[in-house]
């Protein structure tokens, strides 16, 4: 059953839910944390419509910085923003930041500790035709390298907005990660975020849970609708929804894993050195169990319609599903 403590929408599985591109609430986001806090500025590359960043640029045009085609410049403004005690929320596709601009994030930015927001739009295969060359996948392995810095891939349009106003009241680097196709949005505004938490959708009721499903970005509603077919068949899961991926909420997962020995991921990345690979580290000198990792399976992103692709890479519900299946046909 639902957790409703989670207090997600009442219309959760409904085929008209609302449907908006996490990229939204970077914008609304901003334009919050701006009018609490005049120290909060927002760069961006040349890339202000699409990322959302013009939502602020309307609302603060003073504090609005457009720095061109020049993500390695950005970073580097950015890091001296902050040392002069502004919050600067840099913008771009994260294919090119942090992509092209790695090592001026990892020197200027990380290794100083600066109050950096780096927020990486477009990322996952929901760029859809746009293909491989603009569908980051391997940015949470880069982001939660880097000592001291916080990622966190939130899971529908009005978690990033939360997602981004808790960003602003932080001291320290953070990842913020965002897609463009739109997603369904089936939090609300009273549910739980705080850095750092998981929040438990789902939780079998009058079954025995079997499975622990774990889910980051915008997988987590695909989680959800797998946990009910399934719940369907007689098979009783727990889904968290885990946003925050470093630090990692060790207690809540730790938690679900002594209850199902089964642990899954999903992820809109790669399935190496990301979210899943991040929940098996910990697990395995925590509390070892077995871990399945769902995920971009060591290839390029292509062109294709943002659905297309998540049935195609195996990111689905019925391909968590059918992984769920299988795993519980393996004895222990």
């Amino acid at each position: 059953m639902i957790n409703p403590e989670a207090k997600l929408v009442e219309n959760l599985f409904d085929a008209k839910l609302e449907q908006k591109p996490t990229r939204d609430g970077f914008g609304t986001g901003t334009v919050e944390a701006g009018k609490v806090d005049e120290n909060v500025l927002v760069l961006c590359a040349d890339l202000s419509e699409s990322t959302r960043a013009e939502w602020f640029q309307k609302e603060f045009p003073d504090r609005f910085i457009e720095m061109g085609i020049a993500e390695q410049n950005m970073a580097a403004t950015a890091a001296g923003f902050a040392l002069a005690g502004k919050v600067p929320f840099m913008a771009s596709y994260a294919a090119f930041s942090p992509g092209r601009n790695y090592e001026q994030i990892r020197t200027t930015i990380a290794l100083n500790k600066m109050n950096v927001k780096i927020c990486g739009m477009h990322a996952g295969v929901s760029v859809g035709p746009d293909g491989a060359t603009h569908q980051m996948l391997e940015d949470i392995g880069l982001m939660r390298m880097l000592p001291g810095m916080t990622v966190i891939a939130p899971a529908d349009a009005e978690e990033a907005r939360k997602a981004v106003v808790a960003a602003a009241k932080t001291s320290t680097p953070v990842y913020l990660r965002f897609g463009r196709a739109g997603t369904p949005v089936f939090t609300t505004p009273e549910t739980p975020f705080t850095i750092g938490k998981a929040l438990t959708l789902w939780e079998s009721e009058h079954l025995q849970p079997k499975i622990t499903i774990l889910a980051t970005g915008a997988m987590a509603y695909q989680a959800l609708v797998a946990a009910r077919a399934l719940e369907v068949d007689g098979i009783g899961s727990i889904v968290s929804s885990v946003p925050t991926v470093k630090p990692l909420d060790k207690e809540t997962i730790i938690a679900a894993a002594k209850r199902t020995s089964r642990v899954v991921t999903i992820e809109e990345h790669q399935a190496a050195g990301g979210f899943g690979s991040a929940v098996a580290e910990m697990l395995s000198e925590d509390y070892p169990v077995p871990v399945t990792r769902i995920g971009i399976p060591d290839v390029f992103g292509q062109s294709g319609e943002p659905d297309e692709l998540l049935t195609h890479y195996g990111l689905s519900s019925v391909h968590i599903e059918e992984v769920v299946r299988k795993l519980l046909n393996v004895p222990l």
